[in-house]
């Protein structure tokens, strides 16, 4: 994983079986009672990925709304094409969070589950994002702090230095602390904040999944070598194996509202 946009098929079944965790359809289904979905709304999907949630969030809308899905991956697309196949109301598109295919004003209400962390232009992006919502139009924005990331490792030391080099993969690992004034900023309200912390005393099934996603990621950054990384997993095999298994991650929950000014 060197490309946090291009996704092999390896990468993209593994990415695909962590969204189908509990976990993830909880979070799934907090993201949707806070946007409040009625039948006929149009919604936009910013960063769908496999297309769980651009599928949840048509069957609230009906075959009377309609739900734009936008993602940079073509696999990802893919994946969600299959996913919503029986959605007539979900139309996809291979589009960039900086320049969306829409007119202004064209939706009621929008979602980014776990994207805006992987952008470095967040002020262009929350203005195009509030130029394609309807004035009052809201938004619920999610993603991680990583630095609430717990891990238990027998080698505590060598698990920060992986950690650290994981935090390349994004373009702020620490996004959720300035988002609130950053929506303010760009023409938004901000109505409510939640957290939603995964807890594991297991690998499965979500430690795992991240913990292959590190694995791959990590070696040849901030001295992190193959070796540091399968001794970690290792690290992680063995506390599993004698019940000390230990992992909790915390995302926030941004419910925020389109100003009326212009």
């Amino acid at each position: 994983m060197t490309d946090p946009f291009n996704f092999d098929d390896e990468a993209s079944r593994a990415l695909e079986a962590l969204y189908l965790s509990s976990m993830s359809s909880i979070r799934r289904q907090k993201v949707r009672t806070l946007l409040d979905l009625h039948p006929g709304d149009t919604v936009l999907d910013v960063g769908t990925g496999p297309g769980y949630l651009a599928d949840e969030m048509a069957a609230q809308v009906g075959p009377a709304g309609r739900v734009d899905a936008i993602d940079r991956s073509p696999q990802m697309l893919a994946l969600a094409q299959r996913r919503c196949a029986g959605r007539p109301q979900v139309v996809l598109h291979e589009a960039d969070v900086l320049k969306m295919p829409f007119p202004d004003a064209a939706f009621d209400a929008a979602a980014s589950v776990q994207v805006y962390e992987f952008v470095a232009e967040m002020p262009a992006a929350l203005r195009e994002l509030r130029r394609v919502l309807r004035p009052g139009g809201r938004a619920v924005i999610v993603d991680t702090d990583w630095a609430s990331l717990v891990w238990e490792a027998k080698d505590r030391v060598r698990a920060e230095r992986i950690f650290s080099a994981w935090d390349e993969h994004l373009a702020d690992p620490y996004l959720p602390r300035r988002l609130a004034p950053l929506l303010k900023e760009c023409g938004f309200d901000v109505l409510a904040v939640e957290p939603y912390t995964v807890a594991s005393l297991s690998p499965e099934p979500v430690p795992a999944g991240l913990a292959k996603m590190i694995a791959d990621f990590a070696p040849g950054r901030r001295g992190v070598t193959a070796e540091d990384t399968a001794a970690w997993l290792a690290d992680l095999a063995a506390l599993h194996a004698c019940g000390n298994y230990f992992f909790s991650l915390t995302a926030f929950l941004f419910l925020a509202r389109r100003t009326a000014e212009d």
